[in-house]
């Protein structure tokens, strides 16, 4: 489930940047910070996912 997983975060973090950029072009503070949120929440997420992978590939290299 590791890709299905990045491709949403990647997925929350356009969301984000778009209401970002729409908040800032509508001079909406709020809809900018929630997308900024949303960038942030993505970002965090796929540095978990990085994480594990990273941790996957060294539990891998000790079994060998």
């Amino acid at each position: 489930m590791g890709f299905i997983d990045k491709v949403k975060n990647r997925l929350q973090m356009a969301r984000g940047r778009a209401k970002q950029d729409v908040g800032d072009a509508a001079d909406d503070p709020g809809l900018e910070a929630e997308g900024r949120g949303d960038r942030v929440e993505g970002a965090a997420r796929q540095t978990g996912e990085q994480a594990k992978d990273a941790g996957k590939n060294i539990g891998d290299a000790f079994r060998r």
